[in-house]
Formats: C-alpha cells, structure tokens, sequence
C-alpha cells in the first residue's frame, strides 16, 4: 500500500468519504452484549474504536414503549468506528435486563452477520483476537479481485462469539 494512501481510500470500490447530497445517513451498528464493558473495552483495544459520549443507562416507561419489552433496562455506550472522524458511524454496544438468549448467527443464515474490519496485518490482529478470548471461524484465503488487487480476509469471533472479518488488500501501484 503506498504512503499517501490509507486504509479504506476507495481501494475496491467503496467511498467512504461522507454523500452530502443525501437527507439520509447511517447512524450506528448495535451489538447486544453479554458484558458490555468487556466488549467496548475489546473493539477499543484491538480495533482502534473510540467512546463517543456518555455511558448510556435507561430503564422505565420509555425504554418499555422503545423495545416493547416490559421491564427492560438498557447500559452501554456508542463507540466511533476507526478511519472516521467525529459524527461518523457508531458501534453501539449495548446490554440489555432481561437478556433472552439465543443462538449466535452463523454466516450463512439470513440477516445480519458480521462486522468488517480493515486491518494492516490479517494474522497479526488474528493473534491478538484468539489472546482476548476470541476464536477462528475458518482459515485465511487470499483472493485476486480483477481491478483491485489482492484481498486477504478471515472470519474471527469476539469473546462473546459475535463474528468478526478482518481483510486486508493489497492494491496495485
């Protein structure tokens, strides 16, 4: 990757540069989390995410007419996804009183599935995952994107089993 280009920069198609033209912008991803303190501290540590305003803790009437839970309490907090600036997209880790569990998506199932992150180096954030609780879901490939270059990507899970893909490209000069 030369210098002056940095992770994200329109490398396979993708702007990430904000659409002011748009009435309509993406806001944040929630994750429900068993422990969210464990998690934020996870996708601040190894994903570079940073904390975005005030702790989050709601219970009451209007947290009940929001989820159409009774009895519901919510804790948390909003993280900035790393390569945006301020008032860019959140990661919004949450945990929830009464919690119901159910099974983790798999990523084949329909619905959302995983979070993307680009990373300099597949296998060295890959150690730093599996070090933090975290496990593989399949093996690193390398694919030949026609245009782009070169993808390396892995599947990963977070301590709590929510998955994860790391990639990193290799374009051509």
């Amino acid at each position: 990757m030369s210098d002056d280009k940095k992770l994200g920069d329109n490398q396979h198609g993708t702007n990430m540069k904000p659409n002011h033209s748009s009435s309509i912008r993406y806001a944040h991803t929630n994750l429900v989390a068993r422990n969210w303190e464990a998690m934020r501290d996870f996708y601040v540590d190894l994903f570079d995410c940073e904390p975005v305003g005030s702790v989050r803790d709601r219970a009451g009437t209007v947290v009940e007419q929001l989820t159409g839970i009774e009895g519901i309490a919510v804790v948390g907090q909003h993280l900035r996804l790393p390569g945006y600036e301020e008032g860019g997209p959140t990661l919004e880790i949450f945990q929830f009183t009464p919690t119901d569990e159910i099974p983790l998506p798999v990523l084949n199932n329909p619905g959302f599935t995983h979070l993307a992150f680009e990373v300099p180096d597949v296998e060295e954030k890959r150690q730093q995952i599996l070090l933090r609780g975290g496990d593989d879901v399949g093996e690193r490939v390398t694919l030949d994107i026609e245009g782009a270059g070169k993808l390396t990507l892995m599947y990963v899970t977070d301590p709590e089993g929510n998955i994860i893909e790391l990639q990193h490209w290799d374009t051509p000069n």
